[in-house]
């Protein structure tokens, strides 16, 4: 009796996987020396995919069922064992199972800023995450060209290549997407969708199929939006630089209220809005034309040093280098002011 039970042992009459965690993409089933009973049953359940491997060659593919194991369920496998219609004899075989469902809320982000072209800018540097979920779609592809002959593959060991592949195809995606900055920053979803179908066919070379890809921010380096700001500033003003260093003294104003019971701090909050003003009478000059729609231009002269003068300059070739002014609104502006040290 004891004979006959160890022997019973050494055949396994039915396969089947059930998952105790989250997170294995592919699990071979144990044999340890056994070999599978002719007419044994697999059992696939849904969200799994089963495929039997001979000899390092994929043979037959198994999708949610349950199924018994002949030789007419088993044709690739017979066919590879030379194996008559009539063959009942216990075999071996490599049985592995893959997890088809999704894998969600894996992450991915730029660690650093990436440069990208943009229709406005010329060249932006941007940062952006957001996540992704997919899942095992061809399973023989991903055996093949992944998980291998290992006893089992956890989504975490695919988390890097994944990511990876995502930042690579950042750029490729927003070129793609014919959309600059601003409207891309404004419309994450087609972004996302742009993505998508960028990292599609990458993840389909691997046996995957990518579900969903969500962009949950776009931004620019701190250096590289307060630039935006001010150009956006301007654009608020039409583009008119006399009324762009109106707003930026209207914006000066609380920096200066603020500043007065400090040594020093008056003239650096003034100087450094880039606008050229200095001090409270000019401030008051330019915030005058403001609101009376330039009719006493002629007041910003009163008062102003040539020392100011050129600091406004330096602000303002500070300015055409990065691109917020145009060389001609440059030139106007640095006419009129030397007109003042006349």
């Amino acid at each position: 009796m004891a004979l006959m039970d160890f022997i019973k042992k050494q055949f396994i009459d039915i396969l089947q996987w059930t998952e105790d965690g989250d997170g294995t993409l592919a699990w071979r089933f144990p044999m340890a020396g056994m070999e599978i009973q002719n007419g044994a049953a697999l059992v696939v359940r849904e969200s799994q995919m089963a495929v039997f491997v001979n000899e390092g060659q994929v043979a037959d593919v198994f999708g949610p069922g349950t199924y018994k194991l002949t030789t007419q369920t088993l044709p690739v496998l017979t066919y590879l064992k030379h194996w008559d219609k009539l063959f009942q004899s216990p075999f071996k075989s490599d049985v592995y199972f893959f997890s088809t469902r999704q894998q969600v809320d894996q992450k991915w982000g730029t660690p650093q800023p990436i440069t990208i072209r943009d229709k406005d800018f010329g060249a932006v540097r941007l940062r952006a995450f957001g996540n992704y979920a997919y899942r095992v779609a061809d399973p023989k592809l991903f055996h093949t060209e992944i998980s291998g002959t290992r006893e089992s593959y956890p989504a975490t060991d695919l988390e890097g290549q994944l990511r990876g592949m995502v930042l690579q195809n950042i750029s490729n995606a927003i070129a793609g997407s014919g959309l600059p900055f601003l409207d891309l920053a404004a419309n994450q979803v087609m972004f996302a969708d742009a993505l998508r179908k960028e990292l599609a066919p990458a993840f389909e070379k691997i046996g995957l199929k990518l579900e969903a890809m969500t962009v949950q921010n776009v931004s620019l380096p701190e250096e590289l939006q307060k630039v935006l700001d001010q150009k956006i500033g301007m654009g608020m003003v039409g583009g008119d630089m006399g009324r762009f260093m109106q707003y930026q003294t209207a914006q000066a104003i609380p920096k200066f209220a603020e500043g007065a019971g400090t040594d020093g701090g008056v003239a650096g909050d003034a100087m450094g809005l880039g606008a050229g003003v200095a001090l409270g009478q000019v401030l008051a000059q330019n915030l005058q034309q403001g609101l009376q729609g330039g009719a006493a231009q002629q007041a910003a002269a009163v008062g102003v040093r040539p020392e100011e003068v050129m600091a406004t300059l330096e602000k303002l070739g500070d300015l055409k280098a990065k691109g917020i002014l145009t060389q001609e609104e440059f030139d106007a502006k640095k006419a009129e002011l030397l007109k003042k040290l006349v």
